[in-house]
C-alpha cells in the first residue's frame, strides 16, 4: 500500500514527461557507460533555454509539499520501475530510499532522463496507471 496518492505520482509522471520533452542530457566527458557504471548512471539535465520552466518549477513543488516518508516512496518507486529492486524487495527499496534520504529529493529525481518511465513502471506494480 502506498502512502502517496497515485493522483500525485501520475501527476509528477506528466510533469516529467513535459519537462524532458524539452531538455537535453549532458554527459560529462570522462563519464564511462552509464548503464555499466553506477557512478555515471545518473545523466545531469539542463531545461532548454538554461532557465527551469513551469513543469520542474511545480514538479519541484509537488515534492517538497510531500512528507519525507512520502518522498521516499517516490523514490522507490522510481527504482522499482527501473528495475533495481523487484515488487517483493519493496520494503527492502523503502528502507534504502529513507536511509539516504536528503531534502533534495527533487534534484535527485529531477537527475534522471527516463523518470517518467520509471514511474510509470513502478505504479504499475501496485495496479496504478496514470491516464496520460
Amino acid at each position: 500500500m502506498l502512502n502517496v496518492s497515485g493522483e500525485t505520482v501520475c501527476r509528477l509522471v506528466e510533469l516529467a514527461q513535459a519537462f524532458q520533452a524539452r531538455d537535453t542530457v549532458a554527459m560529462p566527458e570522462d563519464a564511462g557507460n552509464p548503464i555499466d557504471d553506477a557512478a555515471g548512471a545518473e545523466a545531469l539535465t539542463e531545461p532548454a533555454g538554461g532557465e527551469e520552466d513551469g513543469s520542474v518549477a511545480e514538479f519541484r513543488t509537488i515534492i517538497e509539499d510531500l512528507e519525507p516518508d512520502q518522498q521516499t516512496e517516490v523514490v522507490a518507486l522510481m527504482w522499482l520501475g527501473r528495475g533495481d529492486f523487484q515488487e517483493d524487495e519493496w520494503e527492502e527499496a523503502l528502507r534504502l530510499a529513507r536511509d539516504e534520504w536528503t531534502p533534495d529529493t527533487a534534484d535527485f529525481l529531477l537527475g534522471h532522463p527516463l523518470l517518467s518511465e520509471y514511474l510509470v513502471e513502478g505504479l504499475a506494480v501496485f495496479g496504478v496507471q496514470c491516464d496520460l
